[in-house]
């Protein structure tokens, strides 16, 4: 859909007549934003001497992401949204936006000194008469969504675990188990309510204002501030479930299961994982560890047979609902300092063997840090799941091709102090790009990163096709001219500036 069709043509001329954020100091700024928002919005805003402000700003998975907002806003309906957003750019106020909190580093939703829109109070989930669609709040988390969904029968593509947000999921692009059928969360949206930069309201879907709408499937947030998801659901009353756990010996096959389930997870059976291996830093043993969901009542699911044929610690196979699955899979906030490093290659096991490796031994030159808690994951990326975007209609940012399929190989790790942040940031860094270079010259590897996934040292839209980075760009000046979302927001992953 071109830019310069009727309505963002009219869209534009509206925006661009916005005024234009001033430019002043992050104290300033604070001080003029937060002065605003307690004048007219009273116990909505907290301040740090305010009795639940050391809660909410704590009110996140990763430790790192504790910072000291000037205020916090709680807003509790949309049209408040609109108002403060406009408030903040009017005042030039740096912000950041926290929907779930899961996101893992530090300034992505929360903010040193600056404003603080925490959305909890937007968590309404209302599935629709027709129980085709639900409209989702961008204060919910998935549990919630999943418990609505529940008495209905039905079941959605969003978060794996129960804690995890649904805005940032859905913004960056969205794994579940069910990818390589239902393609990612963003494919399932089928409408964005949106506030623009300048406190202006839109909806963005297929008909209404489209090129926002294909720009907010895994554009993340640069374009406006989400106030509502509208999600297809889908019938899907029961699921098949796997948890296997495997002993160090059997690493080796686990990782060959793991690079067989990508490349022949075909769409004919909906099923996907979670698969880690856990080192203990105590025992210095490794655990690996399978989460395995299949659509249907077939147990156990028969798209993980080549995991059920090793010998396992523990193998728990049960038919049971979406929601009794997700309940039991929480990330407990503030348990850990956490710092992510990915990359992603073909399904090639002997390769992918030997990054494990080396990453085990590379756990030995930290071994020392206090509360050290290193993890291997594989994320499978099966070419299905981007045949549905691909012939959907409408797309997706990322612009992945379905001739392929992909791993993401990732370092999760958890410590406990600051101390050891640079330390335990650099590690995961010079690591991961190692063997990234090595995948690239085996001809192994691609450039794709998953935001969900990346570092903060990670450049995910270099990985997206270049003329999808420009389309986003062009886009986000029509929607976001005064730049709200670039130089005012500028936490997360943003575009760049031409």
């Amino acid at each position: 859909m071109s830019l310069d069709d009727e309505g963002s043509s009219l869209l534009r001329n509206s925006v661009v007549s916005s005024i234009s954020s001033p430019v002043v100091s992050l104290e300033a700024g604070a001080s003029c934003g937060c002065t605003q928002l307690a004048s007219q919005y009273g116990s909505l805003v907290l301040f740090p001497n305010s009795t639940n402000y050391s809660t909410e700003r704590i009110e996140y998975w990763d430790v790192r992401s504790d910072q000291e907002p000037a205020c916090i806003f709680l807003p509790d309906e949309t049209n408040q949204v609109a108002k403060v957003v406009s408030i903040l750019s009017s005042c030039g106020s740096q912000f950041a936006i926290r929907g779930g909190g899961h996101m893992n580093f530090p300034g992505s939703n929360n903010i040193d000194g600056g404003v603080l829109l925490a959305l909890n109070s937007l968590n309404d989930v209302v599935v629709a008469s027709d129980q085709q669609s639900v409209d989702i709040g961008p204060g919910a988390r998935w549990v919630d969504v999943y418990e609505a969904l529940a008495p209905y029968g039905l079941y959605a593509i969003g978060g794996r675990l129960k804690t995890i947000g649904v805005s940032g999921l859905t913004l960056i692009g969205g794994f579940h188990y069910l990818i390589n059928k239902y393609g990612m969360t963003m494919d399932n949206i089928l409408s964005y309510d949106v506030v623009l930069g300048n406190g202006t309201q839109v909806v963005a879907n297929a008909t209404s204002n489209p090129d926002l709408f294909w720009a907010l499937k895994g554009g993340a947030g640069n374009f406006g501030l989400v106030t509502k998801f509208t999600m297809q659901t889908l019938q899907i009353a029961n699921i098949s479930t796997t948890i296997q756990n495997f002993d160090e010996e059997q690493v080796e096959a686990f990782i060959n299961a793991s690079c067989d389930l990508a490349a022949n997870d075909g769409p004919d059976i909906a099923a996907g994982t979670v698969l880690s291996i856990s080192f203990n830093t105590t025992t210095k043993a490794a655990t690996a560890s399978l989460l395995g969901v299949q659509e249907g009542t077939e147990s156990p699911p028969s798209r993980f047979a080549n995991f059920s044929s090793i010998p396992s610690l523990v193998a728990i196979d049960k038919v049971q609902t979406p929601v009794e699955w997700h309940s039991v899979l929480e990330t407990p906030n503030q348990m850990f300092r956490v710092q992510f490093a990915h990359h992603t290659m073909k399904p090639d096991a002997a390769q992918l063997n030997r990054i494990y490796q080396g990453w085990r031994a590379a756990v030995e030159d930290v071994i020392d840090v206090e509360g050290l808690y290193p993890t291997f994951v594989m994320n499978i990326l099966p070419k299905s799941a981007a045949s549905v975007a691909k012939n959907n209609g409408i797309g997706n940012t990322w612009g992945l091709d379905d001739d392929e399929s992909w791993i993401i190989w990732q370092f999760s790790t958890g410590w406990a102090n600051e101390v050891d942040d640079l330390r335990m940031t650099n590690w995961a860094r010079s690591l991961s790009d190692y063997w990234h270079a090595e995948n690239t010259a085996k001809g192994l590897a691609s450039e794709f990163l998953y935001a969900g996934d990346a570092g903060e040292f990670q450049n995910v839209f270099n990985g997206y096709p270049i003329e999808n980075v420009r389309r986003m760009r062009e886009i986000r000046d029509v929607y976001d001219p005064a730049g709200t979302f670039r130089r005012l927001n500028w936490g997360g992953f943003k575009l760049g500036g031409d």
